[in-house]
């Protein structure tokens, strides 16, 4: 009898769990049993792995074979098992030594010519696997540097299941035909999801150098909506644009993501595990660096938004929109509970997702960005035009965004129709994206300064508690928004809002603490009510 264990890693979300990969070999009628929970697709990796075995020049053991994923409780799918359960079978078949596959995680399809394809989910499978203590991976070639952004373990990258024996047997590694130069490697088919990308609008920040990147400065006037987007950038404050159509709002949201900072080494491990397992990783690029930005059609599903599908869910837009943005306009054409379904993780950063197959908490601290008419025909507040909206049709277009979903929101800007003048450019243009970006640099580094030893990073994340105590705003600077609150005009979590707000205001200016202009300032831009502070673009 002969047994022999390899490991793999079983993706719950974007979190993995280290499975134990057991073959053993008896005597009796040449059977292949896989038992463990194991999904359709996976249950299918019994024929591959006996082909790739075969056609790798190793012979296939002819007795009662029975493979055991443990622990069995929890569900398994997808193809990445399949390097690790030929590797177990070819150690209880003595073709290599069982000991120096026992404690080695094995990710990988195989095909049936006994090539490594690669699978999606390499970094958090790498990940959970460096978490349990495991310091060797063995992963498909083309995923090898994603594997590899994972500190303290050791990567070795195959092409095939016979370099791989040839590694373990030490034998010579024998040589594998690699796609032409100029043409695209067909072992690549399958890691990205067809449309996946496409589908939920997402694009990945502009490149450094990329000529074709939107500019702000091509935004003509506009200056208060310019200077709420440099607010919100720099606080990760949450912004609603309101205007007629043509009035600038979809070009001042794609313009946002080049206005964000780089993300930090952390926050880029966590955006890259998320786009890994949704299959929209690109190939070439193992780590994003810049923030996503996210923008689905208004048509979207709320499974497609919050994350769901068959069995276990999977990551929607407001995961793949983590430490970036999730743009959403014409967001009163989005359906009522898909809207409502979005206060869940504004408020904590994640979302949980629950379905027969389990429960997934799933990662979603994004920056929210809506577009929206003032009415369904667009002409509501445009003087001199009439709207041919009745009044009861406004009334009910507006409510679509609830006022659980607005209290939410942070800022809260009208976009007026652009000027003649401001159109041709008489009026000068406005400030370069990279200019606003330098601002919003400084003052995240501002606030990260302030804010070092503590679990947060912006100011849109310090709880309220916080900014009441120990991050107080200067004597009296609350009198304004203390008002506000007893006339019923503002919440309690409004209030932590207008102060979260108010620290952004300073640290762009530069002051220590908040005053009762950065305040006012906060309260204006959640209000809309003129509170007599300037607010232009690049205003100190």
């Amino acid at each position: 009898m002969g047994f022999a264990r390899a490991c793999s890693v079983a993706l719950v979300g974007v979190e993995g769990v280290v499975v134990e990969v057991q073959a053993d070999l008896e005597a009796g009628v040449a059977a292949f049993t896989l038992v463990g929970l194991p999904d359709k697709s996976l249950v299918e990796s019994r024929d591959r792995v006996r082909a790739a075995v075969v056609n790798s020049g190793a012979e296939w053991p002819q007795k009662k074979l029975t493979v055991g994923l443990s622990p069995a409780s929890v569900p398994k799918g997808g193809s990445g098992f399949d390097l690790a359960v030929a590797c177990a079978v070819l150690g209880a078949a003595e073709r290599i030594d069982p000991a120096s596959i026992a404690d080695v995680v094995m990710i990988g399809e195989l095909g049936l010519d006994g090539r490594v394809r690669p699978v999606r989910g390499v970094l958090p499978a790498v990940l959970a696997a460096a978490d349990a203590g495991y310091r060797q991976v063995v992963v498909p070639e083309q995923t090898a540097g994603e594997a590899a952004l994972v500190p303290g373990v050791s990567v070795l990258g195959v092409r095939s299941l016979r370099q791989l024996i040839a590694v373990l047997c030490d034998e010579p590694v024998p040589d594998e035909q690699r796609a032409e130069e100029g043409r695209p490697d067909p072992m690549l088919a399958g890691l990205m999801v067809p449309g996946a990308g496409l589908g939920t609008g997402l694009t990945r920040g502009p490149a450094a150098g990329d000529g074709a990147r939107p500019d702000l400065a091509d935004v003509a006037g506009q200056e208060r909506p310019r200077k709420a987007l440099e607010i919100a950038a720099a606080g990760g404050h949450h912004l609603l644009l309101t205007g007629p159509p043509g009035a600038g709002k979809t070009m001042l949201a794609e313009r946002m993501p080049a206005i964000l900072p780089p993300l930090t080494r952390q926050e880029s491990l966590e955006v890259t595990a998320v786009h890994s397992v949704a299959g929209i990783l690109p190939p070439g690029e193992p780590l994003i660096a810049r923030p996503p930005y996210c923008a689905p059609h208004h048509s979207a599903t709320m499974q497609s938004l919050v994350g769901g599908g068959n069995g276990l869910p999977r990551p929607g837009a407001v995961s793949l929109a983590h430490r970036g943005i999730l743009f959403l306009d014409e967001a009163p054409e989005f359906s009522v509970k898909t809207l409502d379904a979005l206060r869940q993780p504004l408020e904590s950063g994640h979302v949980v997702v629950a379905r027969s197959a389990g429960v997934v908490r799933l990662p979603a601290r994004f920056l929210m960005v809506l577009a929206a008419n003032p009415c369904p025909c667009g002409r509501h507040t445009l003087s001199g035009e009439g709207c041919a909206c009745p009044p009861s049709a406004v009334r009910r277009y507006q409510a679509r965004l609830s006022g659980p979903l607005l209290d939410r929101v942070d800022l809260r800007v009208t976009v007026a129709p652009v000027t003649r003048e401001d159109l041709m450019g008489r009026g000068g243009r406005g400030e370069s994206t990279e200019t606003v970006a330098a601002r919003v640099r400084e003052a995240r580094e501002r606030a990260a300064e302030r804010l070092a030893g503590t679990p947060w990073t912006t100011n849109s994340e310090v709880p309220g508690h916080e900014l009441r105590t120990r991050l107080a705003a200067a004597p009296g600077a609350l009198m304004a928004a203390e008002r506000d609150m007893e006339r019923g005009l503002l919440t309690a979590r409004g209030l932590d809002r207008v102060l979260r707000v108010a620290w952004t205001v300073a640290d762009l200016r530069g002051a220590a603490r908040p005053d009762a202009s950065d305040v006012a300032a906060a309260l204006e831009l959640r209000s809309g009510i003129p509170r007599g502070v300037p607010l232009g673009a690049g205003a100190p």
